[in-house]
């Protein structure tokens, strides 16, 4: 128990360190074996802070929700409208960008019953997202379409860009995002009736 207390081991020290191997690495490779390799301790000794490799999956994922809720929460602060949805859209991106592997976390599919922290952290995205979109005056279930819209969008733009997908063509990726956002805009104003 000693080396442990001399390690200064918990649960969030550990997933803290999980995320920066998830982004050095990728999310794949993150293992309670490797997390315990990079503090020089045997696996077992992690066990008294992770109930096993999911626990630490999914504390990985709250972490990363959070921080890219905390990251939108800020963007959004006092904007409306189409700025309101490229600020979300681009600190959006900026995370996935500079945070590949908690990007990566924060696309699991968790359940909601009992991993209610990452939950909580996925609603406040959700809230967000309807929060941009009250300035467009969509009813529901058009709102309902439109979050899922929006999320299609950013989420296949930014796992596109990660894969290299844009880097064969002489026209920058940020011109499109830019114009894509523009787009999504004119169509969020101008919305299909039923």
């Amino acid at each position: 128990m000693g080396g442990m207390t001399r390690a200064g081991l918990t649960a969030e020290r550990l997933t803290l360190a999980a995320a920066e191997l998830a982004d050095e690495a990728g999310l794949e490779n993150v293992t309670v074996s490797a997390l315990a390799r990079r503090f020089g301790v045997k696996d077992a000794s992690l066990y008294s802070h992770l109930r096993n490799a999911r626990d630490l999956r999914v504390r990985l994922a709250t972490l990363a929700l959070t921080e890219l809720a905390d990251r939108a929460a800020a963007a959004l602060a006092g904007r409306a409208g189409r700025d309101a949805l490229v600020a979300f859209a681009d600190a959006y991106r900026d995370y996935a960008g500079q945070h590949p592997g908690r990007y990566a976390a924060a696309q699991l599919d968790l359940d909601p019953e009992t991993e209610t922290a990452a939950a909580d952290a996925a609603r406040r995205h959700a809230e967000m997202t309807r929060a941009i979109l009250r300035g467009y005056r969509l009813p529901e279930p058009d709102q309902t379409d439109a979050v899922r819209m929006l999320h299609g969008a950013f989420h296949g733009y930014v796992s596109l860009e990660r894969m290299g997908g844009f880097r064969h063509h002489p026209r920058p990726a940020d011109a499109s995002w830019s114009r894509m956002l523009d787009a999504l805009d004119a169509v969020l104003r101008n919305w299909p009736p039923q």
